[in-house]
């Protein structure tokens, strides 16, 4: 008995078991194409000279925390902050500080705002727009670089932020 013979590319079987490698193979193809065109945005071009620094950031939270400094940051509408600083140890403080607001993946969303006091410990200032995103890591410090506050602030759940100098660095460490 003979049965007609069909051509190998009209049978199914080779396709169903070439299927597999051939999905393999795009999503590979897709990968370094999307690997090559975006940025990712996470790794700073100075990763190494930044490391080095990581003491200086250590000093900066320790002289806060010598200085007694606490704050209670308040954002308003469009774009405007107010901050009340102070020092539980009778420190004088700055005519202007600095606020960063870094967003946690995405350094191009970074923003930064110069406050200025009304000399009673309060400070204020705007963004030109609104702040979007709701999580940010915030880092208060005087326009010199001497000291620093540094929290985490999710702005959707907590109306203002508190801010307390600690050290991070435990005495072993030290």
């Amino acid at each position: 008995m003979r049965t007609a013979s069909q051509p190998w590319y009209r049978e199914p079987w080779p396709w169903i078991l070439a299927a597999g490698p051939i999905a393999v193979i795009l999503a590979g193809v897709v990968t370094v194409w999307l690997a090559i065109t975006s940025n990712d945005g996470l790794v700073a071009d100075d990763y190494y000279k930044r490391g080095l620094e990581v003491n200086q950031v250590i000093q900066r939270d320790r002289k806060a925390e010598e200085l007694g400094l606490q704050a209670e940051i308040f954002q308003g509408g469009e774009g405007a902050f107010r901050v009340m600083l102070s020092s539980t140890r009778g420190a004088a403080l700055p005519e202007k500080v600095k606020l960063y607001l870094a967003h946690p993946a995405k350094a191009g969303f970074d923003l930064e705002i110069t406050l200025a006091s009304d000399g009673q410990g309060v400070y204020s200032g705007k963004l030109n727009h609104p702040i979007t995103g709701s999580r940010w890591l915030v880092r208060l410090e005087d326009e010199t670089g001497a000291w620093r506050l540094s929290a985490d602030w999710v702005m959707e759940k907590q109306e203002s932020l508190s801010m307390k100098a600690t050290s991070s660095v435990s005495s072993s460490n030290r």
